[in-house]
């Protein structure tokens, strides 16, 4: 597949200058014993803490870094079997996720601080405690499903002092809301003061998602999501008889709100020539929401029925984005015609794909960029959200929506 692919299990850039900056900091993000069991020196502690704050900084430029004090959409939650472990790469990082047999989810950094070993590769276990614990394959020691603290190193005898509690695994809060997974990315892993809860989405109805898509896309989270949003690529990119042409644009003018972390298209009737709205019948309302990191969904009401197209973008590598897309419905079009719309979410994926492969042959070269108003008024405000949201975790100042009420105008 040109551009796009389909959804895989990747391993940890140890090349990854962010990664090299702050291994033994925000990657690792706790003292960890020597080899003589004493703690790291104060000066190394103290390098790692500048570490992090200069990458902070560079999460507010366009196409470089990621934001922090966040949640990052992982998986559903009916992807996580008790006892399996599953691993992933958000961030740059490289992230256990499980759920114990008592049913509780929990998120790990899946790296043994011992060899470096995948813990993901090792199993769920009871340790001497009576504790759920990860047991790494390689020297089997274990760490506390709970929160990351070794319970035990299988190898030390008697008389020797180490303390194994001294030593821990990062461990990422997480929550289930709505049967999706979130992992909390934090820019300090010593004090992961959690800024807001998970984002909640009105129109999960129906029951289960009634389909699921998963694509990764070769560019930064950046790119992905000004991609996503723009309003006029359309009948460019995604020409279908049952979307709309090139050939056939209209005048449109959108109002745009203010919403928590982001802004919405407030609620309106679907363009004359976006046809895939007919197959709903009635006079479908619909409101298209935007929210920071990178959550976009449309929420359509027809009468008493209601569709939800959530998009989550989550970061894999500063050059691979995770595309997930997840739809809940109790319209009776979506258990008739599920084949049908799965197929064409999975044309406009691939599509959308192969236009972000087309275009890394020019940002290759680094080019300005040029944004005009007001069809890329919504990347606008995304670089200006990002920036004021990393000037408030920088300086502990209220975080302010740079986004204010207007009605955008473009052709497409």
């Amino acid at each position: 597949m040109i551009g796009s692919k389909v959804i895989r299990t990747t391993y940890c850039s140890y090349n990854n200058p962010v990664f090299q900056a702050l291994r033994f900091g925000r990657f690792g993000g706790y003292e960890r014993p020597m080899a003589d069991g004493d703690t790291k020196p104060q000066s190394t502690r103290e390098a790692t803490r500048e570490a992090a704050k200069t990458a902070t900084k560079s999460t507010a430029m366009f196409g470089k870094g990621f934001l922090y004090d966040l949640w990052y959409f992982a998986a559903l939650s009916s992807e996580l079997k008790p006892g399996k472990l599953q691993r992933y790469e958000m961030l740059g990082e490289p992230v256990l996720i499980g759920r114990t047999q008592a049913g509780v989810a929990y998120a790990l950094r899946d790296i043994c601080p011992h060899r470096a070993a995948p813990l993901s590769a090792g199993a769920l276990i009871r340790d001497a405690q009576g504790a759920e614990a990860v047991q790494c394959p390689y020297h089997g020691w274990t760490f506390r499903a709970a929160d990351g603290v070794c319970s035990s190193i299988p190898s030390l005898v008697e008389g020797q002092g180490l303390d194994s509690e001294r030593i821990r695994v990062r461990a990422y809060p997480i929550r289930e809301s709505q049967g999706l997974v979130f992992v909390y990315m934090a820019s300090d892993p010593r004090t992961p003061e959690i800024a807001a809860e998970p984002p909640t989405f009105e129109g999960v109805v129906g029951g289960a998602p009634k389909i699921v898509e998963r694509m990764d896309f070769d560019s930064h989270i950046d790119q992905a999501v000004v991609g996503l949003m723009d309003p006029t690529h359309g009948p460019y990119v995604h020409q279908q008889w049952w979307w709309r042409s090139s050939t056939r644009q209209l005048v449109k003018a959108k109002r745009f709100e203010p919403r928590e972390m982001g802004f919405a298209m407030a609620a309106h009737a679907p363009s004359k020539n976006s046809r895939a709205y007919r197959i709903l019948g009635g006079a479908p309302q619909t409101e298209i929401t935007f929210r920071l990191p990178g959550y976009r969904w449309e929420h359509v009401k027809v009468g008493d029925k209601q569709v939800l197209a959530l998009t989550c973008l989550t970061p894999v590598t500063e050059t691979v984005t995770r595309i997930t897309q997840v739809m809940w419905s109790d319209h009776w079009a979506f258990s008739l015609l599920k084949p049908v719309i799965r197929a064409g979410a999975r044309i406009f994926l691939k599509q959308d794909g192969d236009m972000v492969n087309l275009q890394n042959e020019g940002l290759k070269y680094d080019p300005a960029l040029i944004w005009i108003d007001d069809a890329d008024k919504q990347a606008k405000w995304y670089q200006a959200l990002k920036k004021a949201w990393t000037a408030h975790r920088e300086t502990g100042a209220p975080f302010v929506n740079p986004v204010e009420a207007t009605v955008l105008r473009w052709r497409s």
